[in-house]
């Protein structure tokens, strides 16, 4: 019987600690979804090299954590790219996670929803607006997490870095007197992380397959001002680490250096690592040569100085 007793709180111990390492997996919203309508629209998730999610219905967080003995208190939302139509989810978004753990930081994957005009009411503010609710989610369970509530910041890679740039230069203060405690919490990024991001929907040097996606192939002039972050930079935008590749043929580098020229302008400190090949979505870079694979390296020395 006592050996039964003691396989039993074994077997329990082991559960629990198995469910550690375990990620986890919440909805950005408790009750209604904002800008959603009925539809027949569903999810879709391929696997091929990479896994590949379409359509997102009911976006969500997947939350790493490191142990808490390693724990920095930082953590970051992952903003994965795909052009506003796809989210590329491991290469971009677990892949990421996983790598910032290993040096003691939170990694938060951001599954969020794609524009589309058949589940969407307002399509062009749907990324940004669960962009914004993933920051407010993560700084209200900051002391639950073990994460400092002024250590939480945005990274996005290609379209996902024009989703995390809107965010750092489209933040809000929260609503104070709303009933839910998520939203009375702050959108504003502590951080920035860019990977070579789309930043701008000037139509001269933009990626025209994100900008399409998200505001139309026609839109009106005040979106296309709006969503050109490079012109929305301010002195309260937050500190930024970009990375991007001279000879990215699908986004131009000028993307990056424009944005760091307006954070320069407005005394906003910034560290920019421009390399000269690696082209487009290297992610970690495992598998690529090329100096651009020293980006992981110089990204965890820029965090390390923030504090």
């Amino acid at each position: 019987m006592r050996k039964l007793t003691l396989l039993i709180l074994l077997s329990s111990y082991m559960l629990t600690v198995y469910a550690q390492f375990q990620p986890i997996d919440l909805p950005l919203y408790a009750g209604e979804i904002p800008y959603r309508k009925v539809s027949t629209q569903q999810e879709q998730v391929q696997v091929n090299d990479i896994m590949v999610v379409r359509t997102v219905q009911e976006p969500r967080v997947q939350v790493f954590l490191p142990s808490k003995s390693n724990a920095t208190g930082q953590a970051v939302v992952i903003c994965p790219g795909g052009g506003y139509g796809v989210l590329a989810y491991d290469w971009e978004g677990l892949d990421i996670a996983k790598w910032l753990n290993s040096h003691g930081i939170a990694g938060i994957v951001l599954k969020y929803r794609l524009p589309s005009a058949e589940s969407q009411t307002e399509p062009h503010m749907v990324p940004l607006t669960d962009a914004k609710r993933a920051m407010r989610l993560v700084r209200s369970k900051a002391a639950e997490w073990n994460i400092d509530p002024a250590k939480i910041g945005i990274m996005g890679f290609s379209a996902g870095g024009h989703l995390a740039s809107s965010l750092a230069t489209h933040f809000d203060s929260g609503n104070a007197s709303s009933a839910d405690v998520v939203e009375r919490q702050s959108s504003r990024p502590d951080f920035a992380i860019l990977a070579y991001p789309v930043i701008s929907f000037d139509p001269s040097y933009t990626h025209i397959g994100s900008r399409n996606n998200l505001i139309g192939q026609n839109p009106e002039p005040k979106w296309v001002e709006y969503f050109s972050n490079e012109r929305q930079v301010t002195e309260d935008t937050p500190p930024s680490f970009l990375f991007h590749a001279q000879d990215d043929a699908t986004v131009p580098v000028s993307h990056s250096i424009r944005f760091f020229e307006a954070l320069t302008q407005h005394k906003v400190p910034a560290e920019m690592h421009v390399y000269p090949t690696g082209g487009h979505g290297f992610s970690l870079s495992i598998n690529v040569e090329g100096t651009q694979k020293g980006w992981m390296d110089s990204c965890i020395q820029w965090l390390k100085a923030l504090d």
